[in-house]
């Protein structure tokens, strides 16, 4: 796949209604070298998610806060824990019950939002 982070990143995210099939665990497999290393593929390629660690709660908050903003942003919402010291993401789309192109857009898009 020709596609990097920064094209990831640049695009914005489509409707999903259903009607197309998930990424498959190949595809999301190649998908996932474009995003940043912390995150994981689940085993059976439903999801993917991160952990983002600190040393503290405020941290933890705003980095919530910034993944409810950009998912406000984009209309793909994904699953969030956090508490003490740790905000997780997890981005699927339940639409196709899997993974789609959405999921790997906002990954990337949250990444960049942490490194700036």
């Amino acid at each position: 796949m020709s596609e990097t982070f920064c094209d990831l990143a640049g695009k914005s995210c489509k409707p999903c209604e259903g009607g197309i099939p998930a990424l498959t665990k190949a595809q999301a497999s190649e998908m996932m070298q474009q995003l940043d290393a912390d995150w994981t593929l689940a085993e059976d390629a439903s999801y993917i998610e991160r952990e983002f660690k600190f040393k503290g709660f405020a941290k933890a908050v705003y980095t919530t806060n910034l993944a409810c903003f950009l998912a406000d942003q984009q209309g793909h919402h994904p699953d969030i824990k956090m508490g003490w010291g740790y905000c997780t993401v997890r981005f699927t789309t339940h639409a196709v019950n899997g993974l789609s192109d959405n999921d790997f857009i906002c990954a990337a898009k949250l990444d960049a939002m942490m490194k700036a």
